[in-house]
């Protein structure tokens, strides 16, 4: 993992029909979340219950540094604008 690796979030890119994608979305927002937040849980969820004791620490670390990333106020801080 390169040093500003755990300063971001892992943007994973996958294929996925876009028909399928859409209506993920639409089916999470009427549920009052969105497809983000419902990958994030089922990915929690699907190694709580399948992952190995290693897979089970990562999962464990990754929370904790979620629990951190929320206790930031402000979120992360605004970059500098070039002029």
């Amino acid at each position: 993992m390169a040093p500003d690796d755990k300063d971001h979030t892992y943007s994973p890119k996958f294929r996925i029909p876009r028909r399928m994608w859409d209506a993920y979305g639409t089916a999470t927002a009427r549920q009052g979340t969105d497809r983000s937040a419902d990958l994030v849980d089922h990915v929690r969820a699907y190694l709580a219950e399948h992952g190995n004791e290693h897979e089970q620490a990562e999962l464990a670390a990754a929370e904790e540094e979620l629990t951190e990333r929320r206790a930031r106020k402000g979120g992360r801080p605004r970059k500098e604008s070039a002029a």
